[in-house]
């Protein structure tokens, strides 16, 4: 019997997840990568002796029953990862500094000094953080797409599950207190991150396991976030799957609601069974030209576009560095500006323990805050010097912001790379540069991998649950089973 070819477009965390379920499955499996090294908005680039990462800089869901633990235990592999607590410390506008701790007992103290009147919402927060977490450790297909998913999602309830039932519609800003306005601030910081919206708008079951992710195995990557990627490539390639790079993708031929065909920029044809896209919609449509289905066309023509970033890659001096609590900060400069465009931002440093990301003596980092994209490529195409300016502006502006955690940095700066969503859509052939996934606002609002097209699946942050190496995992665990369980 021949064994299904399944062509994965994309070599991102959630295209290679998939990838590697389906060879460990039996099926036949090619990557098709544009860049020259794996990983999308997870990848980490080389530059002047620096490992920096992209787009993502920290790595959840190793925890047991975390979707990178149980992909790990059944590919056996050793990820490249050591636990790390404080996952991150948040700088607020009032001088306080609250620590993410990992151990929940120092995570209940810290809430306490901080936040004494909120037990109440953390109590509710850590009830349904569980109830999603234990959700996600099982076959979850969410949104159901088949009454194969329906079923699925009835052996996954249990009694406590139903717990959950009064939360569906309510977002955090409904649970939270609403007398503190510092408080408020502190959640919309951290959902903005995990979720890319704010407390009033977040779904409270998926805005709960996110605001519970430093209490789910928070871990630092050796050489960087793209390691990740990496270890998947490297089992994929020993197991007989291929995974080819600067094999950039042009165009998908439709024959029959079935693509039959996949056209590279080399002038190559890739044929499959299934065809994994891991890719926005914004960017399968523009594969798919005059042959995208109905709905998907009108998908991106009714979406509104979601967030970039605007990041500097920094190198610095590590002994003009001053002592630190820990390697990653989140700096929200005033309570009383929305967040973002250089309101928010979130530092990285490079582990002193790990050699590989600088040279002798340095230190990597990577400063980011979310960005509206429009306004970018307006000026990039009508105005390249009102362009640079602002670029400019956006540096000095998350330098400032960055010198309350770390005084001196300006005078410790080596190397210095500003990037914007135009940047962004260069390196990572995402349209606009935009990154992150959709704001997770409504579960019976959220995507699922269909595309419209009976062989095509989408995987990656676009579907379900979306942001973060973990999320996308969890996706990539679904697509595969979608796959396995499709019609031939």
């Amino acid at each position: 019997m021949k064994r299904p070819h399944t062509v994965v477009i994309g070599a991102g965390i959630g295209g290679l997840t998939a990838a590697c379920l389906l060879r460990h499955a039996g099926h036949r499996v090619t990557v098709l990568e544009a860049h020259v090294y794996p990983g999308g908005c997870a990848g980490t680039f080389y530059h002047k002796g620096y490992l920096f990462d992209a787009g993502a800089t920290l790595a959840g869901g190793f925890s047991p029953g975390g979707p990178h633990a149980r992909l790990g235990e059944l590919l056996g592999l050793d990820w490249p990862v050591t636990p790390i607590d404080p996952a991150w410390v948040v700088h607020l506008p009032d001088g306080r500094s609250v620590i993410q701790y990992t151990e929940r007992e120092q995570w209940q103290e810290e809430w306490h000094t901080h936040f004494p009147r909120t037990a109440s919402f953390w109590q509710t927060q850590q009830l349904l953080a569980e109830i999603a977490w234990d959700l996600s450790s099982r076959p979850f297909p969410w949104p159901p797409q088949s009454w194969s998913d329906w079923l699925s999602l009835a052996c996954t309830l249990k009694p406590k599950t139903l717990l959950a039932l009064p939360y569906l519609t309510r977002t955090i800003g409904n649970l939270a207190p609403q007398d503190d306005s510092i408080f408020t601030t502190f959640l919309d910081g951290q959902l903005l991150i995990a979720a890319q919206t704010t407390s009033p708008h977040t779904n409270a079951l998926y805005g709960s396991a996110a605001l519970d992710l430093p209490r789910r195995g928070v871990n630092h990557v050796q050489g960087g976030i793209g390691s990740l990627a990496k270890t998947l490539v490297k089992w994929l390639r020993d197991n007989g799957g291929q995974v080819l790079y600067r094999q950039k993708v042009e165009r998908i031929e439709v024959k029959k609601n079935r693509v039959t065909d996949i056209h590279t920029k080399k002038n190559q044809t890739f044929t499959g069974d299934n065809i994994l896209a891991n890719l926005t919609p914004w960017a399968l449509s523009d594969l798919l030209g005059g042959a995208t289905p109905p709905d998907l066309k009108r998908e991106v023509r009714q979406r509104e576009t979601i967030w970039g970033a605007f990041t500097l890659y920094l190198g610095l001096d590590a002994a003009r560095l001053p002592p630190l609590t820990a390697n990653h900060h989140q700096v929200i400069v005033d309570a009383n500006r929305p967040l973002a465009e250089g309101n928010s931002l979130f530092i990285s440093l490079s582990d002193p323990s790990d050699p590989s990301r600088a040279p002798e003596g340095m230190r990597a980092a990577t400063l980011s805050t979310h960005t509206a994209v429009s306004p970018w490529w307006r000026l990039r195409y009508s105005d390249k010097a009102a362009y640079e300016a602002r670029r400019a502006a956006y540096a000095e502006c998350l330098l400032t912001a960055a010198e309350r955690v770390i005084p001196g940095i300006r005078q410790a700066i080596h190397l210095c790379l500003p990037g914007t969503p135009v940047t962004f859509a260069y390196y990572t052939k995402r349209p606009s540069g935009m990154v992150g996934g959709f704001p997770q606002i409504s579960l019976f609002k959220v995507r699922g991998p269909h595309t419209g097209l009976a062989n095509l699946w989408l995987v990656g942050d676009s579907i379900f649950p979306g942001q973060s190496t973990a999320g996308v995992t969890f996706g990539g665990m679904r697509v595969a089973t979608a796959v396995l369980n499709s019609p031939t």
